[in-house]
């Protein structure tokens, strides 16, 4: 039996009732998905959430681990209980943009005899794509795969074509631990699964629509952009561990798609409103890879991922939780008192 998952609507929202209907399916169906994900995938959970945020972001995503962590089965899977097409492009050093984009073709008219040209799609037209090991292949390669990313299309003979939407791409990275016995016994029994779809893909683009209005307080945003500015050593004022192990930090960007990451995960978990506990819940995913570590870090084994940790625990946060209890506390009076006030 399915229960109705409750939510808190705040007095004013950016949301129509018909995306509150929308919202509240994306709840349902995130919950009927790690059900139906259960079926084929032994753990993972947090990598499943951070996989949806991500998608429902309009971005994309890096997956780390070694072979036989079923990376593979995993996002094909979800592409199937979403109702999208999924293609794997395993990059190698003699991959050419055109082995991905497509190429065009000389074809001929039987019955004319007239010649023309015809574009013939290459992998990465489709909803899902798996990149399997990206840095491998030639930097045209990557560029070509960067404009489909950022740009949604692909350049062909001086013609651009627009790639199907929802648009989503993975490229290999995160160390996930197995769960050996149950991974063994559900995969030496003989057994049909049954995928159901839990989302099409025009519901993907119309809650993707719908993350971007999710309200967010201006404490929160101070918070989120705390994280992006105390890596930068050229601004000063960053803690000893960031001048001692960080030799890049992350730029505006970071701060931007905390707030997104935030917002998504918000819905995800029955919320109008982002805390500043979701932007620390996202932030490992959206920061790891935009905080470059220098020689120190690595001679000491320092990766990237301790010093987001350290980041978490260095920005004090009474002050913020403080206010979110308030803002949570607001939102739930809020209705209650229009309605007194209407009767």
């Amino acid at each position: 039996m399915e229960s109705k998952i409750g939510l808190v609507q705040p007095e004013t929202t950016n949301l129509g009732a018909e995306e509150l209907g929308a919202v509240e399916k994306l709840q349902q169906s995130y919950h009927n998905m790690k059900s139906e994900l259960g079926k084929v995938i032994v753990g993972q959970e947090a990598v499943i959430e951070e996989l949806l945020i991500s998608l429902f972001c309009k971005g994309h995503a890096l997956l780390v681990g070694v072979p036989g962590l079923a990376k593979t089965l995993l996002i094909s899977t979800l592409s199937k209980t979403l109702g999208l097409s999924f293609n794997r492009i395993q990059f190698t050093p003699d991959l050419m943009p055109s082995d991905i984009t497509g190429t065009e073709v000389f074809e001929e008219d039987r019955a004319t005899g007239g010649r023309s040209m015809r574009f013939v799609k290459g992998p990465i037209f489709a909803n899902v794509i798996l990149a399997d090991e990206i840095n491998r292949t030639p930097p045209k390669t990557q560029a070509a795969l960067l404009e489909a990313m950022q740009e949604h299309q692909v350049t062909a003979g001086g013609k651009m074509h627009r790639l199907p939407q929802p648009f989503f791409v993975l490229a290999t990275q995160n160390p996930i631990e197995q769960e050996e016995f149950q991974i063994v016994r559900l995969t030496t029994q003989s057994r049909t699964i049954d995928l159901k779809h839990v989302l099409s893909g025009e519901e993907v683009l119309a809650l993707q629509e719908i993350v971007r209005k999710v309200p967010v307080a201006d404490h929160v945003i101070r918070y989120a952009l705390q994280f992006s500015r105390l890596t930068r050593r050229t601004e000063g004022g960053c803690p000893d561990f960031v001048n001692e192990y960080v030799g890049w930090g992350a730029g505006p960007r970071a701060s931007q798609y905390l707030i997104l990451a935030g917002k998504a995960r918000a819905l995800l978990k029955g919320r109008y409103h982002v805390s500043t506990e979701d932007i620390r819940q996202v932030a490992l995913p959206v920061l790891r890879h935009r905080i470059v570590t220098n020689f120190n870090a690595e001679a000491e084994g320092i990766k990237s991922d301790a010093i987001v940790r350290k980041l978490i625990d260095h920005i004090p946060r009474q002050q913020y939780d403080e206010m979110d209890r308030n803002m949570a506390r607001v939102l739930k009076e809020q209705p209650a008192a229009s309605a007194k006030a209407a009767g």
